[in-house]
């Protein structure tokens, strides 16, 4: 039987903060983590905890970190602890990440703590100090790379722990995926240590709730502001949960309103669609409101960029539009063939690319494991972005020392 101890934390995941390129968009993940963490002290929680991508990058601007270290400040101020792991985005190749920055700052507490004992990885326990939760978790890495971590975890002395304990972590379970997440890279549940009261997931970017026999209650948050259009289009905000007393509620922030408009161009000329698209927007305001648009199907004349996009959106913007895009990714004219593009996310389009060319060069001693290894520490270096006040030639030697030491290991 598992523990019962009358507490109540919030659960965040996937904040992304900095993710949007767009400077009216890039605003908004930080704008709903204020606004969250605002409702977690209106609300008294005991705690928070953060299943990881805090940030959308291992190097965050300096402006996004100056907010988020006030709002953790504010936080702590008013005696919540945060405690938080490492996401595959917020993790670098070096293995250090912003969080070690904040939580040497004192402003979280990163749980992700343990000891290599006979090349088997053995996870301590943070407690909290108020409720007395014991917390523990692991980190998410790009690519699923912390499979290996997983492999060789001791998982008895966690199992065998009493008290109400909480497993922090940042991958997809095989069990749990969502059917249109299906090319996710995925560990299986047996990866995780049982026992344990509530299981704080992040990475999946769908909200699940699963109690498990053996395991516990696992939960998936989704992002707390969506990532891309696809998101955008789909839900339309996002949120965080609170657990309180053995039940669990979501918690919706919403900082922006999401006005969608699809239209099936089969069959359709380019000013038919303008037409419609005109029509469907008449007598209509848009305050605060992103508005998207998706076209797909096959013209019956004309090309895509006969569309006249400019009268839209000035159309849209006129009307108080906060911010406009669109999606024509699966949009053809029957004068050209119809290109099949996949609706994956970036993510999952990387992992495919790099699983499809694996073995291509030969090297002598590299496996296919660690090709990928090497392929994808590459990549997250590359991902670097200019420190704050660090010239181009700096910058160009950081990344170039640091893709040296790579390839030397």
């Amino acid at each position: 039987m598992l523990a019962y101890t009358k507490m109540k934390f919030a659960h965040f995941a996937d904040c992304h903060i900095g993710g949007w390129r767009d400077p009216k968009l890039k605003e908004l993940p930080l704008k709903c983590f204020t606004k969250a963490m605002e409702q977690c002290l209106n609300e008294k929680v005991d705690f928070i905890l953060i299943s990881g991508d805090l940030f959308n990058t291992s190097l965050p601007s300096i402006d996004s970190l100056k907010e988020v270290v006030t709002v953790l400040k504010k936080i702590k101020d008013n005696n919540v602890e945060t405690y938080i792991i490492a996401g595959s985005h917020d993790f670098s190749p070096s293995g250090k990440t912003m969080i070690d920055v904040l939580e040497n700052a004192g402003l979280c507490i990163n749980v992700t703590k343990g000891d290599v004992i006979d090349g088997k990885l053995k996870l301590k326990f943070t407690e909290d100090r108020k409720t007395g939760a014991k917390i523990t978790g692991m980190l998410g890495k790009k690519g699923s790379l912390e499979k290996k971590y997983y492999e060789d975890m001791i998982k008895e002395n966690l199992e065998n722990e009493k008290g109400f304990k909480i497993f922090m972590f940042h991958s997809a379970i095989s069990e749990l995926k969502p059917k249109d997440l299906e090319a996710i890279e995925a560990q299986p549940l047996s990866f995780l240590p049982k026992n344990f009261d509530y299981y704080a997931a992040g990475h999946v970017h769908e909200r699940i709730e699963r109690k498990i026999d053996g395991y516990g209650l696992i939960v998936y948050p989704g992002p707390l502001f969506p990532n891309n259009f696809k998101e955008l289009e789909k839900s339309g905000g996002g949120g965080f949960y609170i657990y309180e007393d053995g039940k669990l509620a979501f918690n919706p922030i919403k900082v922006c309103n999401v006005y969608t408009i699809d239209i099936d161009c089969n069959h359709k000329t380019p000013k038919k669609i303008e037409e419609e698209i005109m029509k469907d927007i008449k007598n209509k305001e848009f305050y605060d409101t992103i508005v998207t648009i998706k076209l797909h199907g096959v013209l019956e004349s004309g090309k895509p960029s006969d569309i006249d996009f400019k009268l839209i959106f000035t159309e849209l913007y006129s009307k108080s539009a906060y911010f406009v895009m669109r999606n024509i990714f699966n949009l053809a004219s029957k004068e050209m063939d119809e290109i099949k593009i996949s609706e994956k996310t970036s993510d999952e389009i990387e992992n495919l690319l790099i699983k499809e060319h694996l073995g291509q060069i030969k090297v002598d001693g590299m496996t296919p494991d660690t090709e990928e290894t090497l392929v994808r520490s590459l990549i997250s270096m590359l991902d670097m972005e200019k420190v704050e006040g660090e010239t181009s030639d700096d910058f160009e030697k950081r990344v170039v020392g640091n893709i040296g030491k790579i390839i030397e290991f």
